[in-house]
């Protein structure tokens, strides 16, 4: 899934994508909860970061991530895979997620797509 919305975010989709220019959508994702990772990821991923203090590296199992925010699963995934520049933050603006069905861009006539 996470696959499909960062060729989204860069506008893989269209007949007129450039890799150079932000050709691609905005994408809302609800029900982030819901993910489900295969094998034994969710034992053995391990998502870290670093607060900045000498060691302060934190590191954190992905069943645990996921019951505590479920969102930061699939916006770190979709943002390792758009490009490390000013084009890819500017991407990565685009992408929206939340837990539940609510969202606040129904005003914008979201369209669904099915994965």
């Amino acid at each position: 899934m996470c696959a499909r919305i960062a060729a989204i975010l860069r506008g893989k989709n269209k007949a007129s994508y450039t890799p150079h220019v932000d050709t691609g959508d905005y994408i809302i994702v609800t029900n982030c909860e819901k993910v489900v990772l295969t094998g034994k990821k969710l034992d053995q991923k391990i998502y870290d970061h670093f607060t900045g203090y000498p060691g302060g590296r934190k590191e954190e199992v992905a069943r645990n991530l996921i019951a505590r925010r479920p969102e930061v699963v699939i916006e770190r995934a979709v943002k390792g895979m758009l490009p490390k520049n000013r084009l890819g933050r500017k991407m990565y603006k685009k992408l929206f997620v939340y837990v539940g069905d609510a969202h606040p861009h129904g005003a914008q006539l979201p369209k669904e797509l099915k994965f």
